[in-house]
């Protein structure tokens, strides 16, 4: 039996040419196509922030039904998930995790007395961590 030698083709590679084409076409939709995916994402932070703080907010309507008051201020929000001390009408865990921080990563402020009416203030300080801010850096709170 005789093996045939086969000659390589010249044609069964990529050229240069089209590779340049192809990421072409790709940096292009990354350039168009990045931006609006990343600002998607910056938009579900604050989503997900608003979200947070309505659950801290029906945790704290409950334990208050149980109390007949919010935690103070020295308490806050561990006597969500913690029973304090000399409190027996505590029935809690009042969530079901232990509350993280928010989605930049910064803990939840909690004010009580609040300065908005009767309940207490809950807030995020937005992405850069800090009062006041507009866009991304705007705080996310429970009274609006």
């Amino acid at each position: 039996m005789k093996t045939e030698k086969r000659k390589p083709d010249a044609r069964a590679g990529v050229t240069l040419i089209e590779m340049l084409v192809v990421v072409t076409i790709i940096a292009l939709f990354a350039a168009i196509v990045g931006p609006r995916l990343l600002h998607r994402g910056d938009q579900a932070r604050v989503v997900a922030a608003k979200q947070q703080i309505s659950d801290i907010q029906l945790a704290l309507s409950q334990y208050k039904l149980d109390t007949g008051t919010f935690p103070t201020q020295e308490q806050g929000l561990g006597a969500l998930r913690v029973q304090p001390s000399g409190l027996d009408q505590w029935h809690g865990p009042y969530l079901l995790k232990d509350l993280g921080n928010d989605p930049w990563g910064h803990a939840y402020v909690y004010k009580y007395p609040g300065d908005h009416g009767d309940e207490p203030d809950v807030m995020s300080y937005g992405a850069d961590g800090q009062p006041g801010g507009d866009g991304l850096n705007a705080d996310v709170v429970s009274w609006k």
